[in-house]
């Protein structure tokens, strides 16, 4: 029979069972109507048994076998009751497969993540297909959350302690060659023979041995072992989140205290502990982070009315440490990018980075010795135009000097198709300046990257009054493509991150001088959950940078972003950060700090101690009052924009949701007496609280009300 999300029929006492039926999304979820479904073929499975020789579950989609629970359903959870209950619908459904009395076949093929994956461990036997779409694995710890359908209890089962640990708190997925080398799997075939070659399989034992002689079931085993194993995992994730993120232990604490449990008694744990997790507030604003990524994922900017240009050949205008991690997202994504430079050193060192980009895939095995020697051929490094009448997305990398730009933009368009599209790179200049430049405008905009290319997912998008919508929707789609997120934005000082950023490293640079210690004010950034303080920052971005965009935006936003003064005296001093290896730090030959810079340490005379809380308060406030401002001007879209944007631009800590959705949780009037607070008491300039902002407190709204 025909169910409207699942197949079902018996062949020759098979049972055929097909994920996807009927279904015209492209990813198959487990939702309350296909559990139900499922609940129900699984009892009829029951009931026939007798005239049942194995089951088999496969997919009706191209690249998805179950790509995990409904997000939305967990989303609507409010108690943890409802968590707990809701967990305990799936185990049960899950539990009843595993019981059937005859051999049961997950044959897996596409993604199988979360919901998909426990569900297969619950087979007897899981077949995976060798295409390159099909991984499994279990990244719940990823929303905040513990897998909720037995996932902790069945995975060590099958891989052993050790390996379960790793895959279920980095949240990785993996496939198919290395799921079968660590036994989650039990085959890998082609695609179109998992059915064929599932019949090898039915007359196998229904129930495998829980422990083997294997080490890492001896491991699983063994009391001393198992805490040695629990204690180091325990280490490696306070090491890795800081103790920032509570799923990682709590998903520790539940499967140590489960390893001698039975099934039920296990099971109800990790129920609880899902119900615990799932609505609470970490895990509500990982869900949100991830409810925006999908959103970011349909373009839903300026609609076209003509073609959208097609973007296969790509070219990089400027080499460098920017331009060959250009010309390596080009390459990886089959553009046989050309990269040219005045400068032959500046070629060669494009190339090195890119060659340095794949070789850190290279050493992964994620890309063979071939594919990294024809995808570096692929790079035509050059110091003329040639080819340049086949390029169809220029992306410019050159000095950030507006004049030497449109210089450049005005000679490269008359080298270039009339309806090849053209870009900028930069960080701060004017795209509607740079536009004037060109006789079509309307195919030009600002496509701004963060460094290092090939590690920063963010890429803003900068229009301007005469770009084309086409030219627009054409680069998100193509931003998508490269696996990055996209953030229009509109023209303005500094755009979305740097604008909002500079207030962070500005007021740390305010503190310095009134006396608070370049080791407490990074300290309490990190305590607060960004990736490094502001001083180490500056020393990433360089200082000599960092003065160039002070300026850009002082000279466009006014008093409120007047600088400090500290970076010039640096620059001065020859401390450029960590590209000459002196900044606030100093740092050996291979990039490595070792240690404050005396040099730097000598400009500071004064000495104020500040707690942490008002130290993060001051450097955290003036960019929620920024980003307030930004919302006013409408250079974005809406708080998703800007929460993104810090997300994927500067690691903005992911377990408080985003700055604005953090500010919201806050209290928004809290924030703003405290922002006019400072006012009084630091500067009325930098800290003068916005009228937008103003007037959701008096309206009694928040940020995502907007």
């Amino acid at each position: 029979m025909d169910t409207k999300r699942i197949s079902y029929e018996i062949v020759d006492k098979v049972a055929h069972i097909g994920f996807g039926h009927n279904c015209k999304k492209s990813m198959t979820v487990l939702d309350e109507e296909t559990l139900q479904e499922l609940d129900r073929i699984v009892e009829e499975l029951k009931a026939n048994k007798k005239s049942i020789d194995a089951a088999l579950f496969f997919t009706h989609k191209e690249r998805c076998f179950l790509a995990g629970a409904d997000i939305t359903l967990i989303a609507a959870m409010k108690t943890e009751a409802d968590g707990a209950e809701g967990s305990e619908s799936g185990q049960t459904i899950f539990n009843k497969v595993e019981d059937l009395p005859f051999p049961t076949i997950a044959l897996v093929h596409g993604v199988c993540l979360g919901g998909g994956t426990e569900f297969s461990l619950s087979c007897n036997t899981i077949l995976m297909s060798d295409d390159k779409s099909s991984v499994m694995g279990l990244p719940e710890v990823k929303l905040g959350l513990i897998p909720g359908f037995g996932g902790t209890y069945r995975m060590p089962k099958r891989v052993g302690l050790p390996n379960s640990l790793d895959l279920i708190l980095s949240g990785r997925s993996v496939k198919a060659r290395k799921a079968k080398k660590m036994g989650l799997v039990d085959e890998v075939y082609p695609k179109e023979r998992l059915v064929e070659m599932s019949t090898r399989h039915y007359k196998k034992s229904k129930k495998k041995q829980s422990f083997t002689d294997s080490l890492s079931d001896f491991a699983q085993d063994n009391f001393l072992s198992r805490k040695v194993i629990f204690q180091k995992a325990r280490e490696n994730v306070l090491k890795k989140t800081k103790g920032f993120y509570q799923a990682p232990l709590k998903i520790l604490d539940t499967m140590e205290a489960g390893m001698m449990k039975g099934r039920s008694s296990y099971l109800s744990a990790e129920a609880q502990t899902f119900g615990e997790l799932c609505v609470s507030a970490q895990s509500k604003n990982l869900q949100h982070i991830f409810f925006m990524t999908e959103k970011v994922k349909k373009y839903s900017g300026p609609q076209s009315t003509g073609d959208i240009p097609k973007l296969k050949k790509g070219a990089c205008l400027g080499a460098g440490t920017m331009g060959g991690g250009i010309a390596w997202l080009m390459s990886d994504n089959g553009m046989a990018p050309i990269m040219k430079d005045l400068n032959v050193g500046a070629l060669e060192l494009g190339l090195k980075q890119a060659s340095s980009n794949y070789q850190g895939a290279l050493k992964r095995r994620k890309l063979s010795s071939e594919d990294f020697e024809r995808k570096m051929r692929s790079i035509s490094a050059q110091t003329d135009f040639s080819g340049f009448e086949k390029v169809d997305l220029l992306i410019e990398a050159i000095v950030e000097d507006l004049k030497i730009k449109q210089t450049v933009f005005a000679d490269t368009e008359k080298k270039m198709r009339d309806d090849a599209l053209i870009t900028s790179n930069t960080s701060s200049l004017s795209v509607e300046e740079m536009s004037k430049a060109l006789e079509k405008p309307e195919r030009f905009a600002g496509l701004h990257f963060f460094n290092p290319v090939h590690r920063m997912p963010l890429v803003e998008i900068i229009t301007h009054s005469k770009v084309a919508p086409e030219t627009v929707e054409a680069l998100y789609n193509w931003v998508l493509k490269t696996k990055k997120t996209p953030v229009v934005v509109k023209d303005g000082p500094g755009f979305l991150v740097n604008r909002i950023l500079m207030p962070y490293l500005n007021e740390a640079g305010y503190l310095l001088e009134e006396g608070v210690s370049m080791k407490e004010i990074d300290e309490a950034c990190v305590n607060f959950g960004m990736p490094m303080g502001p001083c180490r920052l500056l020393d990433e971005v360089g200082i000599d940078v960092a003065v160039k965009v002070a300026k850009i935006l002082h000279d466009g936003l006014g008093d409120r972003a007047k600088s400090s003064g500290l970076s010039k005296k640096m620059v001065d001093m020859d401390c450029l950060g960590k590209k000459n290896s002196k900044g606030f730090y100093l740092y050996d030959s291979a990039g490595k700090e070792t240690g404050a810079n005396e040099k730097v340490q000598s400009l500071f005379t004064k000495s104020k101690v500040m707690s942490e809380t008002e130290i993060q308060m001051r450097v955290i406030l003036p960019m929620i009052n920024e980003a307030s401002i930004i919302l006013d001007e409408k250079l974005v879209a809406g708080p998703e924009d800007v929460d993104l944007g810090l997300i994927f631009g500067i690691g903005f800590p992911p377990f408080r949701g985003g700055l604005l959705r953090y500010a919201d949780s806050e209290g928004l009037d809290r924030i703003y007496k405290a922002i006019e607070k400072y006012s009084e008491s630091v500067d009325f300039d930098r800290y003068q609280p916005s009228m937008f902002l103003k007037d959701l407190v008096s309206n009694k709204k928040k940020f995502y009300d907007l």
